[in-house]
């Protein structure tokens, strides 16, 4: 079969996919709900919702399928290890009894900022409502991120001197402590806040490698590998994903526009916004580039990110400016338009092998580097997202929390350790703040841990306690990082 006729066979068997999802098998992240978002009645309280609690038609944790909700994972509901919503009560073992942590290596996602764009942008003549007074410029991170990235360094620092790893007012020798960060304002700062937590009195200093808001290749999430063969078959898949979310866009786009009371905004009244449309955006792929996408995805997205950013800032400013309180589920599939964006453009598998290369090899290197206790590596959403697509990791929604992919804040933590026959283990778990965590700006200490998401990666075993072996999961970082080198090959 040439190269043609299989872009050609993807894209009819991602149509049929698309018509099976329209008739109720929808967008695999998003999941299923039981009626359109923008048909649920105002009840909710904006300023008490429980994104961990069950909503009306959910009582019995099941949805009209009578299958559980996505973001349950049934046997983990059952194991005591977990909490009711499927997370985990540490990093690590379930039990760390006969084991010693030897290391933790964290990639993370900045903490909350002000949007990417500032006053005179297009999200501001998208609604007839103002938006919260930032704390921060554009695009860097806020006051109340500062705060939260500080509190889950001090959160890090209790784990890691619970379990010997670190001891008391630690101060790292050379090379045994990294913190590195892209070299933007917002992840600079970000992993700044987070040592101030982790080393109090140790002074540390952020890595990074440009001037301020110039962005470090590692972090860059672009195509270092492209060819027209490839860029087809790149384009099929991502073009596949979005198929799959449109049932579920749909819904979704639909709320945006009556929570923002789009309509009545200076850019419908003008004509130069008529609306979102479901057709298929326009994909910018080239060699040198990060992906990108034109039209209504886009926009919304932009809209979703500064909508949920300022529920994270100021979480009552929508209620007051509108007089309407959105429930739970509303703030989830607005955020679900962020999720989607972000699985279309940088989870894709041929996407994610290309884009998440640089940050595998940096992880990799991490794993394997001696004398080194913990890491830490300040990113983006996009990083996170690609780099759990290059390693297989099972799908998944994280439970009570707006974006259920990868929150602001959260953190790949890959954490090394030693039983006490020797044999070395590894987990790998998401940790993030929860919503209400983070909208009431709570401590985290053992009674009140963060959101900790076991990650299940597709094709390794995963041990009784929640551990893969080290070599699996070293195993999986070598296989990735070789499967760039093979797209030069199968697509030259």
């Amino acid at each position: 079969m040439d190269r043609r006729k299989g872009r050609i066979l993807k894209s009819t068997v991602f149509v049929l996919l698309a018509v099976l999802a329209a008739a109720g098998i929808v967008y695999a992240v998003g999941g299923r709900r039981s009626s359109d978002a923008s048909d649920n009645e105002n009840n909710g309280d904006a300023a008490t919702v429980d994104l961990s609690a069950p909503s009306p038609a959910d009582e019995s944790g099941d949805d009209e399928t009578g299958q559980a909700p996505p973001d349950m994972n049934t046997e983990n509901a059952e194991d005591q290890n977990l909490t009711e919503s499927g997370l985990k009560y540490s990093i690590g073992p379930y039990s760390d009894e006969g084991y010693t942590l030897e290391k933790v290596v964290v990639l993370s996602r900045h903490n909350i900022r002000s949007p990417l764009t500032g006053p005179r942008s297009s999200i501001y003549s998208l609604t007839p409502y103002s938006w919260c007074e930032w704390s921060s410029p554009p695009a860097e991170l806020s006051v109340k991120g500062g705060t939260l990235e500080t509190e889950m360094g001090q959160y890090f620092r209790r784990w890691l001197e619970a379990e010997g790893l670190f001891e008391e007012n630690y101060r790292p020798a050379e090379d045994e402590v990294r913190i590195y960060a892209n070299s933007w304002q917002r992840t600079v700062a970000t992993a700044r806040f987070f040592s101030t937590g982790l080393l109090p009195v140790s002074n540390m200093g952020v890595e990074h490698h440009k001037g301020i808001n110039n962005v470090d290749s590692v972090f860059y999430p672009r195509f270092t590998f492209f060819s027209s063969a490839y860029r087809e078959d790149a384009l099929a898949e991502m073009e596949g994903l979005y198929y799959l979310a449109m049932p579920d866009l749909s819904c979704d786009y639909r709320l945006l526009t009556d929570v923002l009371d789009m309509e009545d905004s200076d850019a419908y009244q003008k004509g130069s916004f008529t609306g979102f449309s479901m057709d298929v955006p326009t994909f910018n792929l080239s060699k040198g580039n990060e992906p990108t996408v034109n039209g209504s995805l886009k926009t919304a997205c932009q809209l979703s990110d500064a909508l949920i950013l300022q529920y994270y800032e100021e979480p009552d400013r929508y209620s007051e400016i509108s007089g309407r309180d959105l429930t739970g589920e509303e703030w989830e599939a607005i955020g679900e338009i962020k999720d989607i964006y972000g699985d279309v453009l940088f989870t894709s598998p041929l996407v994610a092998v290309n884009i998440a290369h640089p940050l595998l090899v940096e992880m990799d290197n991490e794993l394997n580097e001696g004398g080194r206790r913990f890491s830490f590596i300040c990113g983006h959403d996009s990083n996170l997202a690609s780099v759990l697509a290059a390693l297989e990791a099972e799908d998944y929604r994280l439970p009570e929390a707006i974006e259920k992919r990868t929150p602001i804040g959260s953190k790949i933590v890959v954490s090394c350790w030693k039983r006490e026959d020797g044999e070395e283990y590894m987990s790998l778990d998401l940790v993030y703040q929860t919503a209400a965590q983070m909208r009431n700006v709570e401590i985290l200490d053992e009674s009140n841990p963060p959101g900790i998401y076991g990650i299940r990666l597709k094709g390794l075993e995963m041990d009784e306690n929640g551990l893969y072996r080290a070599t699996d999961v070293k195993g999986r970082f070598e296989e990735k990082i070789g499967e760039y080198d093979s797209l030069k090959d199968a697509y030259k």
